[in-house]
């Protein structure tokens, strides 16, 4: 089975690294979709259907909090599953998006083996790991 993935993050070559992450994992891709922000993501999952997005937390227009927020309020939207990626390694944070909805969290930098460890449990629905810092 062929998974659809979107990744949200500001950097270019963020997206690309994750990219080569899902390839090295085995994990089969239907589709790989990239966004630069929030609001750019839900443009996208209002016209494509994924099974799972990674994004960033600060990000320009519309950050990761925020889209976590709308993905939540979004019934269509809201079975979808939501793995934050970044550098923000505070309790706080953590806590704060796995409450709105976030399936997993990731620090970033990280080694290619835990974000596709963290995908497998995902796509594959063997639940959450917690990485808390």
């Amino acid at each position: 089975m062929a998974f659809k993935v979107l990744v949200v993050d500001d950097s270019p070559a963020m997206r690309k690294m994750i990219r080569r992450v899902m390839d090295m994992s085995g994990i089969e891709l239907g589709e790989y979709l990239e966004a630069g922000n929030g609001q750019e993501a839900l443009d996208l999952l209002r016209s494509h259907w994924v099974d799972l997005v990674l994004t960033d937390i600060n990000m320009p227009v519309m950050n990761g909090e925020q889209l976590l927020r709308e993905i939540g309020n979004d019934v269509l939207l809201e079975s979808i599953p939501v793995m934050v990626i970044s550098t923000d390694r505070t309790e706080a944070r953590l806590e704060r998006m796995m409450a709105l909805g976030a399936r997993d969290y990731v620090t970033k930098p990280f080694v290619p083996e835990t974000l596709g460890r963290a995908m497998e449990r995902l796509l594959l629905g063997e639940g959450h790991a917690d990485h808390r810092p």
